[in-house]
């Protein structure tokens, strides 16, 4: 990168504090000429991270705000590049003045994500890093604040890398026994290839196993609600969303197509997905609406199944029942409390899914279903904070890898000389540096040279 870039990093709307942010060769020298600390001595003569109060000038030169500054030389700062911030009142024509005063400066208006983006190409994050900055922004619970922040902090890369070692580890022993035959080094043993295989593929089946949560915490729980025409669903949907997301009238069928809303319930976050209610129907587009239903159900990790509880349950109630608990884990949703009730039917289950009695008028047994939701996806993660998978690239690359290791294994078993079933260890890290942009090549070399003190 050979320019400097600038940016407003607040929000749009006026508050207390706004920040433009710089980053590049001349961000210390654009800052220092629109920003005047009171001690009289320029911006760029103070140290790195030090918090300086001074005046912010407009590009006539005219002062428009008391502002705090702060510089830091790259490659110790966020981007690897030289880098200031310049921390003013949140006006936005405040926020605007000072941005045109850099852009006299010769400095860029920076593109969506170039800030992360220079970073990751600097080396200061890798790219599982950069995902977790926009996984961090994005998260609506306290459980997906500490998933991203942890990923941030390179918890998954470390979890990675762990087990990206195991397997340079076997490389670098292999191609030093090759490579050096005349140093005294310990054969390449089966049976350190089969350690280091079985280890490396327990460890990717563990790490692949997070990404249903980890996903789920990035993106909240796909959840359907689904039931007979006129159930409530669209009004629960309304209920959880805290807006009128989906129109609500007295007249069975009025959703004919999916509606989706992500609702906070409890410490959970729901994508919610209300369904056109399934029945036989002649009418084409209510039938169509019906088979989106159905998709909607096969694709949801969770079931809200709702039944109007001011008529009696019916034959139909039960098969959709049965349908939604051989998709995914099912509540039975009792809706309409407010009004005269038909008996909650006992029904010959086992294990017998919850059943909550819910009334979107009152807010009767919100709370309840809350509890039931939080009790199927509870806030506790499998392993540390930041090491679950969150994104389909993330569980594609470990998908792969774990492939690569399991083919590797069965090569082994079937007796194939070593150098053939290394191709697959080879592809297995490869896989694996998506996660974390290593160098394969580099780091087998470097290995080599740690391990057995060869080649040198």
């Amino acid at each position: 990168m050979s320019d400097t870039i600038a940016a407003i990093a607040t929000g749009p709307a006026p508050g207390a504090i706004g920040i433009l942010r710089l980053s590049g060769p001349e961000a210390i020298a654009a800052a220092s000429a629109v920003f005047h600390p009171l001690g009289g001595k320029p911006l760029e003569a103070y140290g790195d991270r030090q918090l300086v109060y001074g005046t912010l000038l407009g590009v006539d030169g005219a002062p428009i705000d008391q502002a705090l500054a702060t510089i830091s030389h790259g490659p110790h700062s966020y981007t690897g590049e030289d880098t200031a911030e310049l921390q003013c009142h949140g006006s936005p024509m405040v926020l605007t003045l000072g941005l045109e005063a850099l852009f006299a400066q010769g400095v860029r208006q920076a593109g969506p994500g170039e800030f992360t983006r220079r970073a990751l190409l600097n080396g200061r994050l890798d790219l599982v890093q950069a995902e977790a900055v926009a996984d961090l922004i994005d998260a609506e619970t306290p459980a997906a604040v500490q998933q991203a922040a942890g990923q941030l902090s390179g918890a998954l890369s470390r979890r990675v890398k762990g087990i990206y070692d195991t397997l340079v580890d076997l490389l670098a022993h292999f191609h030093a026994v090759l490579d050096y035959p005349d140093e005294d080094i310990d054969p390449f043993r089966a049976d350190t290839i089969h350690k280091g295989l079985e280890q490396a593929k327990t460890d990717l089946s563990a790490l692949l196993a997070t990404y249903d949560r980890g996903r789920y915490l990035a993106g909240g729980i796909p959840c359907a609600l689904i039931g007979r025409p006129n159930a409530g669903k669209s009004s629960l949907l309304n209920a959880l969303a805290g807006y009128e997301r989906a129109i609500v009238t007295a007249v069975p069928g009025t959703t004919r197509d999916t509606v989706e809303a992500r609702c906070r319930l409890g410490k959970v976050t729901l994508r919610v997905i209300d369904t056109a209610g399934i029945r036989e129907t002649a009418d084409e587009v209510e039938r169509i609406g019906v088979e989106r239903s159905r998709a909607a159900l096969e694709e949801a990790a969770l079931v809200l199944l709702l039944c109007d509880g001011s008529v009696p349950f019916t034959e139909e109630d039960a098969h959709l029942l049965e349908e939604a608990l051989s998709h995914a884990p099912t509540i039975l949703v009792w809706t309409k409390g407010d009004l005269p009730s038909s008996p909650i039917p006992v029904l010959a289950l086992d294990p017998m899914p919850p059943v909550v009695e819910v009334s979107v008028k009152t807010g009767q047994g919100l709370e309840e279903l809350a509890a039931e939701v939080e009790r199927l996806f509870p806030a506790g993660s499998q392993g540390a904070a930041g090491e679950l998978l969150t994104n389909a690239r993330q569980a594609d690359a470990a998908r792969r890898a774990l492939d690569s290791v399991a083919r590797a294994e069965d090569s082994l078993s079937a007796g194939i000389t070593p150098d053939a079933l290394l191709t697959d260890v080879e592809e297995a890290l490869s896989a694996l540096g998506e996660l974390t942009g290593a160098n394969l090549r580099e780091d087998i070399t470097a290995r080599i040279f740690e391990r057995f003190c060869v080649g040198k």
